[in-house]
């Protein structure tokens, strides 16, 4: 095994991907790190995940790209089709363009392989440095460290550390230690997720692209994963009294279809098809104006979760990984001005792409959708390539290598 510089010893609450991508960061500088999961294994409920280049590059130099590139699929493009006619429009090349722009393509995902690659890099760097059923029930800190605590069946228990990072999701236990409950607020929408094995949808519908159907009051997104083995479907509507924000709440395939009555027939194929039909409900959060507070900092999702219209919570969350081991090898191992700099290098930005998530979500479904005679007009306007290059060429520039930290 690897001797690690004891300078710091980071715990990190939360194995998802921004858990995984920190303490492989963490761990290829030198640092001591151990994770902790509530989970009893590393796996999740089927979902796709969509990686622009920006998350990509982390991938790259996380050295664990390779792993995901056997497993996922790079777009070879993007379009645009209405929610009822089925009506396309070509968006963007994200493939050529993206690797002869950025230096890399985009890839289509599946979440659980995506953790299968992180957590394969973490353990060849410290093979025990994932604990699996550790819930956090809280933490303390002081002048010298951090202690976290646990409940797993009845029993409790600590560990200690130089500093603690709470990678803990929307219901961050860390969050709520470090400034109590949030607020989250139903947005009036509910998600629908579903995934499809490929050998079931007609073979116009196979093909390695990014869809997104446009509507009056909903819209949906599918794309391949796993190899192109499966195409992951996520559909957002606009619905009011169901308000769970859950990943594994079950729906029906009856409710599911009548939340999208009156659309293509190519929607409901997919939903007849799904392996299991998922919903929940989406709420939106203020973003942190603060992430740390001494010994303790959050990232990803306990600190800015984000609606998925930009396709962004997963790959900012792997830019944060990336740069709080930047920030606390700039700041020579000291925990307290490492999270600091985190903190500064990152929040702006965060900030930037929860906002622009939800405006994404009012172009996705506007009413004006809703009349034929202006739908080609609308969608010929609002996705013009200087457009689209305004909103998304932004997010796919940075680079997590050179970024002041």
């Amino acid at each position: 095994m690897k001797a690690y510089l004891r300078k710091s010893h980071v715990l990190i609450a939360g194995c998802g991907i921004g858990g995984l991508a920190a303490a492989l960061a963490l761990l290829k500088r030198g640092y001591d790190v151990d994770v902790y999961e509530q989970a009893a294994e590393l796996r999740e409920v089927g979902a796709g995940v969509q990686l622009s280049v920006n998350g990509v590059r982390v991938l790259h130099e996380l050295g664990v790209l390779p792993a995901l590139q056997a497993l996922a699929c790079e777009a070879e493009g993007k379009e645009i089709r209405l929610w009822n006619s089925g009506q396309s429009w070509k968006l963007f090349e994200v493939g050529l363009e993206s690797v002869e722009k950025y230096g890399f393509g985009h890839y289509l995902t599946y979440r659980s392989d995506l953790l299968a690659v992180l957590a394969e890099g973490v353990r060849r760097e410290k093979p025990d440095a994932i604990h699996l059923n550790a819930r956090c029930a809280g933490f303390e800190q002081s002048t010298i460290g951090v202690t976290l605590h646990f409940e797993s069946g009845g029993a409790k228990h600590t560990a200690t550390g130089d500093g603690l990072i709470g990678a803990d999701g929307v219901h961050s236990r860390v969050r709520h230690g470090l400034f109590s409950d949030d607020k989250p607020e139903y947005t009036g929408m509910l998600s629908w997720r579903g995934v499809i094995p490929m050998e079931k949808l007609p073979a116009r519908m196979r093909r390695m692209i990014g869809t997104n159907w446009v509507g009056p009051d909903g819209h949906v997104v599918h794309y391949p994963v796993h190899r192109g083995e499966y195409m992951n479907f996520n559909g957002i509507v606009e619905i009011e009294g169901w308000q769970v924000e859950s990943w594994s709440a079950k729906g029906t395939y009856e409710e599911c279809h009548a939340c999208f009555k009156g659309w293509n027939d190519d929607i409901h194929g997919m939903i007849d098809n799904f392996s299991t039909p998922y919903k929940w409900a989406l709420f939106a959060r203020e973003p942190l104006t603060q992430w740390s507070v001494g010994r303790v900092t959050l990232l990803g999702d306990a600190c800015h979760s984000m609606l998925p219209m930009l396709a962004q919570g997963a790959v900012m969350s792997l830019e944060d990984g990336y740069i709080v081991g930047r920030a606390l090898e700039a700041a020579g191992g000291d925990v307290e001005q490492g999270w600091k700099r985190f903190e500064q290098a990152r929040i702006a930005r965060s900030t930037k792409v929860v906002v622009g998530s939800a405006e994404n979500g009012k172009r996705f479904q506007s009413r004006t959708l809703g009349n034929s005679a202006e739908t080609e007009a609308y969608v010929n306007r609002e996705w013009t390539p200087e457009k689209v290059r305004a909103r998304y060429g932004w997010l796919f520039s940075y680079d997590v290598i050179s970024v002041a930290v």
